[in-house]
């Protein structure tokens, strides 16, 4: 086996939909730092005095609904993208979650045991954030000092509007763009805004004017909401969407903070009783589908736009592992020498 390898990394998802799985995995996931970042005691104090009390069977049935014969739909589609990757590029390809199995931990140690010595770091998420990208970034570097301290990485930026990426998204949505609609609505995973603001190099910049996402300046390169606003803009461009056929929004928040908007549940709302009829929806900061897409967005929001008067809904479905995308990785792969190391 060749001593270089690529390591792919999605988000994860419970071992199962029985609540037990899903409330070992909230505490995973809702226990990150980076995730909740609040003081560790009152970190603890939300999630087992709140979160891990209530939360955990809601989200059981929830993951029960989108549930397949095969597993969770992530970590399934996220094994077809490593399989037919590995087969574009001739080289090993591996895949890990941050949390949940397959572990990060884990793939390192196979790594390891594969005589691996460098490896491309991907992680699957097209925008900055430091409850996604930084998180999955760091936790492999933490594994590896751990148990492959000889691996070396180049891990790949985030590719939000790089031109390739928008190719490949634009592919995937075509048929449904063709198929016509009265409105694109892109939805992101939302994130609280005091992330926006710890992640500005300066402080002094995110959330401080009206127009803080359109000026170029150094937060962009950690800043979610300006990636968000860039992939729009992007695609927008590529597909030749009239001004005011398409709006953003962002899904996902947790109750009791403040949070990226407009949110996607009221937007929903809000572009049936404006008259959208025909609905189509992309969500571009989740390369594979998975709860907030499947669920979320195709069941609860579409009851949501329909019942305030909307006549028809279409997603369109995540990049998953459509042939554009896997080109597109592959050709990030290819690129390997040219991929510049990021400090974490």
């Amino acid at each position: 086996m060749p001593d270089r390898a690529v390591l792919l990394v999605n988000l994860g998802s419970p071992a199962s939909p029985a609540v037990g799985d899903v409330r070992r995995y909230l505490r995973e996931f809702l226990g990150d730092p980076r995730v909740i970042d609040y003081p560790a005691w009152l970190r603890w104090l939300l999630l087992e005095g709140i979160i891990l009390r209530f939360r955990p069977r809601r989200s059981a049935r929830a993951y029960a609904r989108i549930w397949t014969p095969e597993g969770s739909p992530l970590v399934v589609t996220t094994e077809r993208v490593r399989a037919r990757l590995e087969e574009a590029v001739g080289l090993p390809v591996f895949a890990a979650m941050r949390y949940g199995e397959p572990s990060i931990c884990g793939v390192l140690a196979r790594m390891r045991a594969a005589g691996v010595r460098e490896a491309l770091l991907f992680p699957l998420y097209p925008h900055y954030a430091m409850s996604s990208w930084e998180t999955a970034v760091v936790k492999v570097h933490e594994e590896a000092r751990r148990v492959a301290p000889h691996l070396r990485f180049a891990t790949v930026p985030p590719f939000y509007a790089d031109a390739d990426y928008i190719e490949a998204l634009h592919a995937s949505a075509a048929a449904e763009l063709a198929a016509g609609c009265d409105h694109l609505l892109f939805s992101f995973h939302g994130v609280p805004l005091r992330h926006l603001r710890k992640s500005a190099p300066s402080r002094a910049h995110c959330l401080r004017t009206p127009d803080c996402c359109t000026v170029e300046a150094p937060a962009r390169t950690t800043c979610y909401r300006a990636q968000c606003l860039g992939t729009v803009r992007a695609f927008a461009a590529r597909a030749s969407l009239p001004a005011g056929r398409f709006s953003y929004a962002f899904q996902s928040r947790l109750h009791g903070q403040l949070w990226l908007e407009p949110f996607t549940d009221r937007e929903l709302v809000r572009l049936a009783r404006a008259g959208v009829r025909r609905l189509l929806v992309l969500a571009p900061s989740f390369t594979a589908d998975c709860l907030e897409t499947l669920d979320e967005i195709d069941i609860g929001g579409r009851s949501a736009f329909l019942a305030a008067g909307g006549v028809e809904f279409r997603r369109i479905p995540c990049l998953n592992d459509h042939p554009a995308f896997i080109d597109f990785l592959a050709r990030r792969t290819r690129d390997w020498p040219a991929q510049q190391a990021r400090v974490t």
